[in-house]
């Protein structure tokens, strides 16, 4: 593969993001000239961290006055649909495209958390995606409406998320984030919950002029 990368891309800057627990795969990119690239050592360095916790004890969630959580089968798609935009503008994310993410095997609507505010604006919002067979469950993705961040409304819909996890049979759970320096806003959200990094990418480069 990567021989067949080197050929298909040759005389290009060439990048990938290899994962740092695989080591073989490591020493086989760098065995073909890939170095760590200088730009990912920065705060805007643009690489995933993969992070992860256990859920034996999970704090009980708590939101402000006025708030409710709802699953997106209580909610519906039209709800669970306009939360996405909210949070990620500009978004894309259409009907058609949650009914898409319906029909996946793995999405369960009773696992599709919102935050419900006051006025019954869809203020926060993620998808848990369990792997019964692993007996664990990843959140993706995770957001909040500008207009309702700060509030603590991402942690305590994490906590709610990771207690429906753990009912439903999950022993385990992972959250992605943006790892460098300059995005610490996800990571400590995350790690305020509990979670710790399992993993990373490590992002490589070679040059074009490399052969």
């Amino acid at each position: 593969m990567i021989d067949w990368y080197d050929d298909t891309a040759a005389g290009t800057e060439r990048t990938v993001l290899p994962s740092a627990a695989d080591g073989f795969a490591l020493k086989r990119w760098a065995a073909h000239g890939y170095e760590t690239d200088p730009a990912s050592l920065g705060d805007a360095g643009s690489w995933t961290q993969l992070n992860e916790r256990d859920l034996t004890d999970v704090e009980r969630p708590v939101l402000p006055d006025g708030f409710r959580f709802r699953t997106a089968d209580e909610a519906g798609p039209k709800a669970a649909v306009q939360a996405h935009p909210d949070a990620w503008a500009p978004s894309t994310y259409t009907a058609e495209g949650y009914e898409g993410v319906r029909r996946t095997a793995a999405y369960r609507g009773d696992l599709h958390i919102l935050v419900e505010a006051p006025d019954g604006t869809m203020a926060s919002s993620t998808i848990m995606w369990l792997d019964e067979a692993n007996r664990t469950v990843e959140f993706e993705p995770v957001g909040t409406h500008p207009d309702y961040r700060r509030q603590g409304l991402g942690r305590a819909m994490l906590l709610h998320g990771m207690r429906l996890a753990r009912a439903a049979g999950a022993t385990h759970a992972t959250v992605a984030c943006l790892g460098a320096p300059g995005h610490p806003q996800a990571r400590g959200l995350y790690f305020g919950v509990g979670f710790r990094e399992l993993t990373r990418d490590v992002p490589l480069i070679k040059s074009g002029t490399a052969g």
